[in-house]
């Protein structure tokens, strides 16, 4: 399946439940935003989740969100580092996957895959 038709059918789903759907975006709003704990460390959170899961585009997704948040590299740096530690050789694999996320993010160039699952 194409990309875009798999971002075709999110919407669509979207407009078919926006009860639910509409409640899922609202937790990320609120839950990613400046509280107690600054954003950019909870964004930086949901992705060393992310890496554990193996989620691509939820990868992707909060690496551009951290970058917007003003994460720097060796922020990044250090939380890849604990989902190396977490999970080994895994780990390794799908941090590397969120650092070239984060370089791609650096240089302005348009994400490699649309992370639309995550965004709010």
């Amino acid at each position: 399946m194409m990309r875009l038709e798999t971002n075709d059918l999110r919407a669509a789903l979207r407009r078919l439940s926006p009860k639910v759907t509409g409640a899922l975006l609202h937790m990320r709003r609120e839950t990613y935003r400046d509280g107690a704990v600054p954003a950019k460390y909870k964004l930086l959170t949901a992705l060393a989740v992310a890496i554990a899961l193996r989620c691509e585009p939820c990868i992707r997704a909060y690496v551009a969100m951290a970058h917007k948040s003003g994460v720097t590299r060796r922020e990044l740096i250090e939380f890849l580092e604990v989902t190396i530690v977490m999970q080994g050789c895994p780990g390794e694999e799908w941090a590397v996957t969120a650092y070239v996320a984060y370089k791609e993010c650096e240089s302005g160039a348009p994400p490699t895959e649309s992370p639309s699952c995550c965004t709010h």
